[in-house]
């Protein structure tokens, strides 16, 4: 069994505890997740099967989607509301017109510096647990886009928002960002991931009807095959031929694929392209930048999926 199954990921458990029960549920050899989601969040964990743990990085490329709450004029030392609590300020005055312009401030391209609550590590070790022993680190600032971003609804002091972003994104983050633009504050209540990979909530299924699949030996219902795991990803359909000089290894140039009509690699689209045997079989993705009049392997797939 090798793919992806989009997991509807509950809130109150970890994104490893997942990835265990998705393992320990298709016994499988080994499960990996595109993306971590705190406890409380809720929403899509993309988890790679087997072989597919390989096509990890070329998912966690994708945009990500989130539909978040936002509670205004309470800033804690998280972020979010698992945190101390270090500043209350009043939220007289915050209209809706002023909650749109802020929200919208975040669209495009900017600079954003991780949270001490996150998974990224230092030294080896996770920030969430020195910033739980008191040991705040700070990470350089990277670059984050902001495609889109929403309002959904106001109740004050919750503003419920969409927003589309690059990974790397924190949304705990923006809901900080948004505060300090308002003057009041804020911090995230609520998080619900809705896109990640290409994949929405309609291709997720929760833990539950994965079990009750699995019990009845239909849990291959669930399980996305490597070739479709790809979404975001051009595809090329080649022939006996170049299928063979891929299982070899052999270097491949743009006269090796069938492009389908186009008369160039494509590479705006994304900075890979997936190739299939005609079959639809997953052969190998290959890296778009040639060098010289060679297309590099990224991911080869020597035996059948």
């Amino acid at each position: 069994m090798n793919g992806v199954v989009v997991v509807d990921k509950p809130a109150q458990m970890s994104s490893a505890q997942v990835v265990a029960t998705v393992k320990r549920t298709l016994k499988a050899r080994k499960v990996g997740h595109t993306g971590t989601l705190d406890p409380f969040a809720t929403g899509i964990l993309v988890c790679c099967v087997n072989r597919a743990t390989r096509l990890a990085r070329f998912i966690t490329h994708g945009r990500k989607g989130y539909e978040a709450v936002m509670h205004l004029g309470v800033c804690t030392d998280s972020q979010d509301f698992t945190g101390k609590v270090v500043s209350r300020q009043s939220i007289a005055g915050v209209t809706e017109e002023k909650v749109k312009a802020s929200i919208q401030r975040l669209v495009g391209q900017s600079r954003q510096t991780p949270p001490s609550f996150s998974a990224l590590k230092h030294q080896g070790k996770p920030l969430y647990k020195l910033a739980r022993d008191g040991i705040f680190v700070q990470k350089a600032p990277r670059s984050i886009h902001v495609y889109e971003a929403t309002v959904l609804g106001i109740d004050y002091p919750c503003v419920h928002f969409r927003v589309i972003c690059s990974p790397g994104t924190y949304v705990r983050t923006l809901c900080a960002d948004i505060g300090e633009f308002l003057g009041c504050g804020g911090h995230l209540s609520q998080l619900r991931r809705t896109q990640n990979g290409g994949f929405t909530l309609e291709d997720a299924v929760s833990l539950d009807v994965l079990k009750s699949l699995a019990s009845t030996q239909r849990a291959h219902d669930c399980v996305i095959p490597m070739e479709k795991a790809l979404n975001g990803i051009p595809e090329v359909q080649v022939g006996n031929r170049t299928a063979a000089k891929i299982r070899k290894g052999a270097p491949l140039t743009e006269g090796d694929i069938e492009l389908s009509g186009r008369k160039e690699v494509p590479r705006k689209e994304a900075p890979w392209l997936k190739v299939t045997d005609v079959n639809r079989r997953l052969l190998a993705v290959l890296d778009v930048e040639k060098r010289g009049n060679i297309l590099p392997y990224m991911c080869v797939f020597l035996n059948e999926n």
